[in-house]
């Protein structure tokens, strides 16, 4: 069965307060979506990995490549209007017997036994996605006001959502709509039900300049 990594990154560094997108952003010596390409790569060294990134964005990606010698074989596609749309575009290059897993470009500490659990679980049960535990108290906002929310019943989702290819694919089939934000929500509208995994704590987001802060101290005490 063929197996593929679909990352994408489409960050453009507004909330960063930076020119230069998200995904370039150097960590430990290189930019951030180099890292998150060689998880999987580290993970399994036949796996095909597809890259979704702004066409505007491809020379630069060119450029960087050359800057830090990066030689990870990859296929480059480009972006859509919203990520909706890139991972659709990404999607043509899978075939219909397989396992992709779809994954930010801008979480580079996701662990290689994350990987692991989500692409054993999708095989086994066609989809799987990581979560964690929320670590902090929570609150639901209503019209009233706001309420307290056990927190036992709520997960923190990541990436990669990992799925079988036809079953993904299929999904994508499907119009957009707004309120559909990962995957997992555009599957579960085909009636699939999805399996939870543990992911790991450390596998965050890079979203705001503090975020690329934590991880960077969160790689040096794990690489």
């Amino acid at each position: 069965m063929n197996l593929y990594a679909l990352i994408v990154a489409g960050g453009a560094g507004t909330r960063m307060g930076t020119d230069i997108p998200k995904q370039f952003l150097i960590l430990a010596g290189k930019p951030v979506l180099m890292h998150s390409i060689e998880r999987f790569h580290a993970f399994d060294k036949l796996i095909k990995i597809i890259v979704v990134i702004p066409g505007s964005q491809f020379e630069l990606w060119e450029k960087l490549k050359e800057k830090y010698s990066f030689s990870v074989s990859h296929t480059l596609v480009k972006g859509g209007s919203s990520r909706f749309f890139s991972v659709k575009n990404g999607l043509h290059e899978v075939e219909d017997n397989g396992i992709v897993a779809i994954h930010d470009g801008v979480r580079p500490l996701v662990s290689i036994a994350t990987i692991r659990r989500c692409f054993k679980a999708a095989e086994e049960s066609g989809n799987a996605i990581p979560v964690i535990n929320p670590a902090e108290s929570v609150r639901m906002i209503t019209d009233q006001g706001s309420m307290p929310v056990n927190r036992h019943y709520l997960r923190i989702i990541q990436t990669p959502q990992v799925f079988k290819t036809n079953l993904i694919k299929k999904a994508y089939l499907q119009d957009f709509t707004p309120e559909i934000t990962d995957d997992a929500m555009l599957l579960e509208k085909t009636g699939e039900t999805i399996n939870l995994v543990e992911g790991n704590r450390e596998n965050i987001k890079i979203t705001n300049p503090e975020d690329l802060v934590i991880a960077a101290a969160l790689f040096n005490s794990i690489f």
